[in-house]
């Protein structure tokens, strides 16, 4: 079944009475549930900014909200200082394509956007549910017209763990490939690729950053890392976070990171978290090829520490070499 243009085609649910079943639904989103428990939010149909707006900060294809088990959120968009921040979203920031720097992170400067194009795939059992979509990333020439510079396709999954009721996963890979005879290079920035912005209750008074090389906010931004989570208060009444894990096989791995530090955006509201492969050097994009990312969020309710993380991580970097 095709979701195209971002219209509404379909509504479709897996449904089992077992204890721990998922579900995947899909009418104006797409979502996963955990029995009634939204766990995560796929949109591709284009999402506006707040009246009064440019409008150029629209966007499709992104996921919002991710949920713990115990319904505690973990994303936003749109805030008021970044609007162009969606939840979970992967577009890069300073480009090259045929002689023209490309931004497609930044849509207030009106280069470039990533948007949603079709769902390919989606299935559901009790433990598994798993969707694949194409973005395509566009280029805004400056005669008006759009070109297509990059396919995405991104394929999504969510694991509940049998048993287990204070954490699930996301696996979420990446594959690129060049959309005309014409290279694209992602230049050397300070950020660009997947980001995470979180919840706006979450500070460095009730959140902390933990990465595999022991870093913590205080000197994370630059530093390499294997995995990086973030853990906090979650309203009302909760404790919570995510870790997201990057594979070796990665670009660049182990990955630089691009972290807000404690005193970033007035020192609130500063939770913003990007594995940025490109961050000290260039990655070329060369037609023919296909290029692919790995990443697995770990969710979880209640309060993790690094050997835990660590244990994950191992996990699924032998999950996905079995897999081949």
């Amino acid at each position: 079944m095709l979701i195209c243009g971002g219209s509404l085609h379909f509504s479709y649910a897996y449904n089992d009475k077992r204890t721990d079943s998922l579900q995947l639904v899909v009418d104006s989103v797409l979502t996963i549930f955990k029995n009634d428990q939204p766990l995560l939010t796929y949109h591709f149909n284009t999402v506006y900014p707040p009246k009064g707006q440019d409008s150029s900060y629209q966007r499709s294809g992104f996921i919002h909200p991710i949920y713990t088990l115990k319904g505690h959120q973990l994303t936003r968009i749109q805030p008021s200082d970044h609007y162009h921040h969606y939840g979970i979203w992967n577009p890069w920031t300073h480009t090259l394509y045929k002689g023209d720097t490309v931004d497609f992170w930044n849509l207030y400067k009106k280069t470039g956007t990533v948007r949603f194009v079709r769902l390919l795939d989606h299935k559901v059992n009790a433990r598994e549910a798993t969707y694949t979509v194409l973005h395509d990333h566009v280029v805004f020439k400056a005669d008006g017209r759009e070109e297509v510079a990059l396919h995405e396709w991104q394929t999504v999954n969510v694991h509940l763990p049998e048993g287990q009721h204070n954490y699930y996963w996301i696996d979420i890979s990446i594959k690129m490939r060049c959309a005309t005879s014409s290279p694209l290079r992602l230049l050397t920035y300070r950020y660009g690729g997947l980001g995470w912005r979180a919840v706006a209750s979450w500070n460095a008074s009730n959140s902390d950053v933990l990465t595999s090389e022991g870093k913590t906010w205080e000197n994370t931004d630059g530093s390499r890392a294997r995995w990086c989570m973030v853990q906090g208060q979650l309203l009302p009444n909760g404790y919570g976070g995510m870790a997201i894990l990057s594979h070796p096989e990665n670009f660049n791995h182990p990955e630089p990171l691009r972290i807000w530090d404690r005193n970033a955006n007035g020192g609130k509201e500063n939770v913003f978290i990007n594995f940025s492969p490109t961050k000290d050097r260039d990655w070329l994009l060369e037609p023919d090829y296909t290029y692919t990312l790995n990443y697995r969020l770990f969710v979880f309710d209640g309060q993790q520490d690094a050997a835990q993380i660590e244990k994950e991580w191992w996990n699924f970097v032998n999950e996905k070499s079995t897999q081949r």
